[in-house]
């Protein structure tokens, strides 16, 4: 029986098992590392955080996004993006030198059994481990506007759903959504050849500033300080104080997890946008329905205006929304079990675990427990350092006398190429 089943090879995941195995842990880790960055995001995006915020986390600090970087003979700097593909690349040289071999199985079902929990891969293997932690990513948790859900897969998409966008070269795209998931595949459509609109219930959009540099005047930097999220006092504290940020009474903690850092678009993809894009701003979806060669869409403003259009296409860039109910994989007793908060999110105690004694959460789940910070890769450095200590209290473990640097043996693989795009 394992001490610890890491479920989910993604940033957190595989920051949880660097620090589990720094830790002395024995452990499993299960799942393909880094499968949604490489397969759900379009060639050509970037990542909207800064690069010296999107380290996954290991003890010691060692295999930083600016280290896998160099290794490419490029140089991460400050305000300037890394394409999603490097990021993507950056995890799987992480995988190689920071974590245990890892198990690219997927696991199809989880239960608590007495003394812990059994996993049930894709391929029929049992697993057993004394404790679980769950984390695994955000495809569990795609939303979809409710007029638009039912519709066939071959006329209404989320934006998680592509890797390539050339199938829709030459089409009618229609993209419902007006973050930066929406913004970015509108551009990227617009370049390839694609007629294509953005559909947004915001009346204008929100654009991101350039960031101001790291060093500045030390009076800019009381104001607004730099932080994970950006820069503010209020980034600062979502960004840096996840533990303070848990201690907030669960109806504010909540509101702020909806409403904190709300859709906006990077600089770097404004022109791309406001360029090449038909904005249709103030506008929801009401109704849509299928027609030949593709989906009417009956719109409505806030004030009442109504405005029908055809496409061939609609693609929902509307985010994702971690409930518990949407844990498929845990056992109808299992996630009957969990207890929740008002919006459907798991409760998370200060140490990330739920309330079934052993079972871990990480990543977009812990959101509404411990902020905005839980829905970028910044969060993953506090989540894992947390999770593993209270993996160790509810184990009776003690705690290493040293960090243990990961051995040399899993340095298994070669350092991914990427050439920068």
């Amino acid at each position: 029986m394992y001490d610890l089943l890491v479920v989910g090879a993604g940033p957190y995941g595989l920051s949880i098992a660097s620090h589990a195995a720094a830790a002395g842990l024995n452990l499993r880790v299960l799942g393909r590392p880094m499968a949604a960055w490489r397969d759900n995001m379009p060639r050509g995006m970037y990542l909207k955080s800064e690069p010296w915020a999107s380290n996954l986390a290991d003890p010691e600090r060692r295999w930083r996004l600016d280290a896998y970087c160099a290794t490419q003979g490029v140089t991460a700097r400050h305000a300037e993006p890394i394409p999603v593909a490097m990021f993507a690349a950056y995890g799987l040289w992480f995988a190689s030198n920071a974590v245990p071999p890892v198990d690219e199985r997927t696991v199809r079902r989880l239960t608590a059994r007495q003394g812990g929990f059994e996993a049930v891969t894709e391929d029929g293997e049992v697993l057993r481990a004394r404790t679980v932690a769950l984390a695994i990513g955000l495809m569990p948790f795609v939303e979809v506007p409710y007029a638009l859900r039912g519709l066939d897969p071959a006329l209404v998409t989320h934006s998680s759903h592509h890797s390539d966008l050339g199938r829709f070269r030459g089409k009618d795209v229609t993209v419902v959504g007006g973050g930066q998931a929406a913004l970015e595949t509108a551009a990227l459509l617009a370049e390839q050849g694609t007629r294509v609109r953005v559909l947004a219930r915001a009346e204008e959009l929100r654009w991101n500033d350039v960031p101001p540099p790291l060093r500045r005047p030390w009076r800019e930097s009381a104001r607004a300080p730099h932080s994970g999220l950006g820069c503010g006092w209020r980034n600062w504290f979502y960004a840096e104080c996840p533990g303070l940020f848990h201690r907030l009474p669960e109806t504010t903690r909540a509101r702020i997890a909806a409403t904190a850092l709300g859709p906006a678009g990077a600089w770097w993809v404004r022109d791309r946008v406001e360029t090449t894009v038909e904005l249709l701003l103030d506008r929801e979806v009401g109704s849509a329905r299928a027609i030949p060669g593709g989906v009417r869409l009956e719109t409505v403003s806030r004030h009442g205006r109504r405005l029908s259009l055809e496409t061939q296409h609609v693609i929902a860039a509307t985010g994702f929304r971690a409930t518990v109910d949407r844990l498929g994989l845990l056992s109808a007793d299992l996630r009957g079990s969990l207890a929740t908060t008002a919006d459907g999110a798991p409760v998370v105690g200060r140490s990330f675990e739920s309330s079934q004694p052993g079972l871990f959460l990480a990543g977009l789940l812990t959101a509404s427990a411990f902020g905005p910070a839980m829905r970028f890769v910044h969060g993953a450095t506090y989540t894992a350092s947390t999770l593993v200590q209270g993996v160790r209290r509810r184990l009776d473990v003690p705690a290493p006398a040293a960090v243990v640097p990961a051995p040399a043996v899993w340095g298994r693989a070669e350092v991914p190429s990427v050439a920068r795009s």
